[in-house]
């Protein structure tokens, strides 16, 4: 790309700019960000989607040809084939274009967890290639879904203990409301052409309503002073969204009223809604949002149904539990570590031990490479093993020593895997053994 420096042998095995590992321990976290969002989709019940992380060029080309993710951001490729294909800048398209080509029944109700790419300059939490979790429903034109993906999110913010989050919310109209709405904001942005540059005139001949979005000062200072869509929305249109905002109300779930909110795509329609982190800076504050998309799927080539879905920024919103000291690494919790005393000795005497306990679902672990013994009690201490077994030349009897208060047993070889477990899990091993579920 021009601009940027083209790797050299020094660097080759960089990560390229704007990606970036996720290692143990931080991965746990991200691992554990995913799993609370699978399980509050569940209570929900939505179920896990996976489409591919590329797709035809033209499936992203209904995210908005007017948007910077299309007309800037997006990678795009020839494959050997000579098919326009592009990697997914954002989760949404690739989940009506699986609607469409797959027909569920409606209303289908569906989470991911996926990547996103962008050729964008990296900010604070946010990558050329960024991690998302989002749920989309499709099918159903009904508030009361515009109500549940809000509550999904909201109760989903809460759970990972961020409590300044603010909802922010406003209605895209339905296309003849937005359509007349248009037409009177180009009539009041058109005399400031002038004085605001042919960036700003672009805009205003291909999507007025980008303009709403534009972090220049001097356009905010106009579009202050511009019609604003909800004083234009019709009469079917206002009665969706004062259905939506009482819903809201009756959830007990805060939001505010943000007539500028259009968010980046061109396919909302309707709700639409976004949160912000008041932890972090005004201008990178966002970490999730969405709205409605009536009209996507029948752009792919499907039935006419109505869509509302949202995405969540892992990165971003790790960085705002960051900012709250909330949701912090997990502990990773091991049961036992292995401790072998017979470093001179050839034998197969630990690992046999760490099958079975893993078999019963205990986490187990020792050390490798011939590691002296006091290394290995190091290895011990870092791991916070709640238990210690302890080979040495006796095969009949081992040593296990508890963590917590610091005891020693000798329990014979034979019982130690059941005498493990019932003090990790409180119970005994069930006849026939748990094949490895633990409870």
């Amino acid at each position: 790309m021009s601009g940027e420096r083209s790797t050299s042998a020094r660097d080759v095995f960089r990560a390229p700019k704007g990606t970036h590992d996720i290692l143990p321990p931080a991965s746990r976290r991200f691992s554990g960000f995913v799993d609370a969002f699978s399980g509050r989709a569940d209570q929900f019940g939505y179920g896990l989607v996976v489409t591919p992380i590329f797709e035809h060029l033209e499936v992203f080309l209904r995210v908005g040809e007017s948007t910077d993710v299309v007309t800037k951001e997006m990678y795009e490729f020839d494959d050997k084939g000579g098919r326009r294909l592009a990697l997914r800048p954002e989760g949404t398209a690739s989940v009506v274009r699986a609607f469409v080509e797959h027909r569920p029944t409606e209303p289908w109700k569906v989470w991911y967890s996926a990547p996103n790419f962008r050729y964008e300059r990296p900010q604070k939490g946010r990558y050329r290639q960024h991690w998302q979790v989002g749920a989309e429903v499709i099918g159903s034109p009904d508030p009361d879904l515009d109500i549940e993906v809000i509550d999904l999110a909201t109760g989903f913010f809460a759970a990972l203990g961020l409590s300044r989050v603010r909802l922010k919310l406003n209605s895209m109209g339905d296309a003849e409301s937005r359509a007349a709405y248009i037409g009177r904001l180009r009539a009041f942005l058109e005399p400031h052409v002038s004085t605001l540059g042919d960036d700003f005139g672009r805009m205003l001949a291909n999507n007025p309503l980008r303009i709403l979005d534009s972090k220049d000062p001097a356009v905010i200072d106009v579009v202050e002073r511009a019609p604003q869509l909800p004083e234009h929305l019709s009469a079917e249109a206002s009665a969706h969204f004062e259905q939506v905002q009482e819903g809201l109300q009756a959830l007990g779930i805060p939001f505010e009223l943000d007539p500028r909110l259009v968010r980046g795509f061109d396919y909302y329609t309707g709700t639409t809604f976004e949160f912000a982190a008041e932890s972090l800076d005004a201008a990178q504050d966002a970490i999730g949002g969405g709205g409605r998309y009536d009209g996507l799927a029948a752009e792919m080539g499907g039935p006419a149904v109505s869509g509302i879905g949202f995405g969540i920024g892992i990165e971003r919103a790790l960085l705002a539990c960051d900012a709250e000291g909330v949701f912090a690494v997990p502990a990773a919790p091991l049961d036992v570590f292995v401790i072998d005393r017979r470093i001179d000795v050839a034998g197969t005497a630990a690992a046999v031990i760490l099958h079975e306990l893993r078999v019963e679902g205990l986490t187990a672990e020792k050390a490798y490479g011939g590691r002296s013994e006091k290394a290995q009690w190091k290895l011990a201490a870092r791991h916070e093993a709640r238990f210690t077994v302890v080979l040495d030349s006796s095969a009949a009897e081992l040593i296990v020593r508890e963590r917590s208060t610091g005891e020693e047993h000798t329990v014979p070889r034979e019982l130690v895997v059941g005498w493990l477990y019932e003090r990790a899990s409180g119970s005994a091993i069930p006849s026939g053994g748990l094949q490895g579920r633990r409870p």
